[in-house]
């Protein structure tokens, strides 16, 4: 066996153990991924894109109570609630938080926290409000979708 072959494998070795090493240590903390969502309305009146939610989390390979959690914040109409509802995700510590219902879920949550990844959907231009740097390269911890139409 020639030295580049050990050595290509010590490499790999040593990848994979820097790779795998921080899961292994997460999967001991945590049983399972936490999800934060946070919407300004009430679950009945989101309940379509709850279910298309759940059955993308599904074909990706995640099913709720099962190896993902998602913990759920509804703000019933009451946006002056959205800060505390971000607040209480981050207190949490969930995994990622989805922003949805429009830029002011997504600007509490940003607002709450600057480590946690934020997936938002905003009607609205992401970067004219401070969501993000740019729409090619958002930067930060937030990434999402927005329905910018040339107007």
């Amino acid at each position: 066996m020639s030295w580049a072959v050990r050595r290509r494998d010590l490499l790999t070795l040593i990848s994979a153990a820097a790779t795998l090493g921080p899961l292994a240590v997460r999967a001991q903390q945590k049983v399972m991924p936490v999800i934060g969502l946070i919407n300004p309305l009430s679950s009945s009146e989101v309940a379509p894109y709850l279910r298309s939610l759940r059955e993308g989390l599904g074909e990706a390979g995640y099913l709720e109570g099962q190896n993902v959690a998602i913990e759920y914040r509804w703000a019933e109409g009451h946006y002056d609630r959205l800060s505390a509802l971000a607040a209480d995700l981050v207190q949490r510590k969930v995994d990622v938080i989805i922003a949805t219902g429009g830029s002011a879920m997504a600007q509490a949550a940003k607002a709450a926290t600057a480590t946690i990844p934020i997936v938002f959907a905003a009607a609205i231009d992401p970067v004219k409000i401070g969501l993000v740097a740019s729409l090619a390269h958002p930067g930060g911890n937030l990434t999402g979708i927005t329905s910018l139409t040339p107007s």
